[in-house]
């Protein structure tokens, strides 16, 4: 079991979960069957992942099978940017909830401060960046929907008791303040792009000020990003000396080593991985602790490195710049 982060609504953010981003769904199974087992507890998906299905069906069958019960999970999902006006985000997250196979969520996020023209659920799921991939040139297209008026309906899964926490995604500190001006109940939970080339302090700080608990996505970099040529191999931090050097004097792999210094940071991470053996790996971190020096070094990589940028991905990979980031 991973230790938990008490989140501003009282309730225990696992420190340790596992992403579902870019896993395939015929492995997802047998992968939360193995997850369960090791001691996972926090599952992170999204309607974008295209995999919620077979997510829901392997937290079906770990519940069958008595391997843990409903509140011993955390399920986090993610408001996906065509369903951002008022009147679609309960309809979205009735679709999670079904595909999960659940009657709550612990967790939903907005995904992007992104909000995209609306593609109804039954005629594309999920409709992904393109409003018409078969359009000549296919592109992105935007709708005019504010942040206050998809809060306001977050608000209302939570009354409904469909979500019990909400929380946002690849927000700055400028989007979380105006926020909070009209939020009646304040996100709980900011998940954000960070490792030790990203290292995002003044936005991490400033959510603890603020009482806001912060997730990292991506916490071992590059990794995830290789595959789809938003990477090269070139970029893994796996191989600085400072943490080769950590992952000697403990003992450990050069990923436990990063992903330790996430968790001691006060953040919660969400690796992911399809390898079983990966899997026990990205969890056991809880029998050493880097020390202030090993942690300052790492910190000191940072080179404002982010990997996941709709400032850059969008142009190259859908044909529409479409920056969030100053």
């Amino acid at each position: 079991m991973t230790e938990a982060i008490k989140l501003n609504t009282g309730d225990q953010l696992p420190e340790v979960g596992f992403g579902f981003w870019k896993v395939e769904e015929e492995q997802i199974e047998d992968l939360i069957d193995y997850a369960v087992k090791a001691g996972y507890r926090h599952f992170d998906c999204a309607c974008d992942y295209g995999n919620e299905a077979a997510v829901g069906k392997g937290l079906a069958r770990v519940l069958e099978q008595k391997l843990c019960t409903r509140e011993d999970l955390w399920v986090t999902s993610k408001l996906w940017n065509t369903y951002h006006a008022a009147e679609h985000v309960r309809p979205a997250v009735e679709k999670t909830l079904k595909d999960l196979q659940l009657d709550y969520l612990d967790l939903f996020l907005i995904h992007f401060p992104i909000s995209q023209k609306y593609v109804p659920i039954d005629h594309r799921y999920p409709p992904g960046w393109f409003y018409d991939p078969d359009a000549e040139t296919p592109g992105m297209e935007s709708e005019a929907v504010s942040i206050q008026e998809t809060w306001h309906a977050m608000e209302e899964l939570v009354s409904a008791g469909l979500v019990k926490n909400i929380g946002i995604s690849n927000f700055g500190t400028s989007l979380i303040r105006d926020l909070l001006s009209y939020a009646k109940i304040r996100p709980a939970v900011l998940q954000i792009e960070s490792h030790p080339y990203l290292t995002q302090e003044t936005l991490i700080r400033y959510c603890k000020q603020e009482e806001i608990a912060v997730t990292a996505f991506s916490p071992l970099g590059a990794l995830s990003y290789v595959s789809i040529g938003m990477a090269g191999n070139g970029d893994t931090v796996l191989e600085q000396p400072v943490v080769q050097v950590a992952a000697s004097h403990h003992g450990k792999t050069p990923a436990q080593i990063v992903l330790r210094w996430g968790i001691q940071r006060g953040v919660s991470i969400v690796p992911k991985s399809s390898r079983p053996e990966r899997l026990s790996e990205n969890i056991a971190l809880y029998d050493f602790e880097l020390t202030d020096s090993e942690m300052r070094a790492i910190s000191a990589l940072n080179c404002n490195r982010r990997f996941n940028d709709p400032g850059a991905f969008c142009e190259e990979a859908f044909n529409t710049f479409f920056p969030i980031y100053e």
